[in-house]
């Protein structure tokens, strides 16, 4: 359920809002609009998060958790901090840092 490119930065972006599909897209640059495309639909899919789509022109849709999904910020807060550490200790700048 979590094993995509993206789909744990998704996850991570979502656990303070709402978002809609453009915001996401500019919190993750380096994702191609195909990639992040597929890898939404998966997540929802998989019941983790719940897409909106308002009947408006142009069309309006919001992504955001599931309770399923806000069940796992436990998970991805270690995650988030082996990552860092992970960066750390390679000597890296962290490329998902805020």
């Amino acid at each position: 359920m979590l094993g995509g490119k993206y789909k744990i930065m998704i996850i991570h972006h979502l656990l303070s809002d709402t978002l809609r599909y453009n915001q996401i897209a500019k919190s993750l640059p380096k994702a191609s609009p195909k990639m992040l495309s597929q890898q939404l639909k998966e997540l929802e899919s998989d019941g983790l998060i719940e897409r909106i789509l308002y009947p408006v022109v142009p069309p309006k849709t919001e992504y955001h958790l599931t309770p399923l999904d806000k069940s796992l910020k436990p998970v991805e807060d270690c995650i988030c901090a082996f990552s860092q550490e992970y960066y750390k200790l390679c000597g890296v700048e962290d490329p998902h840092k805020e």
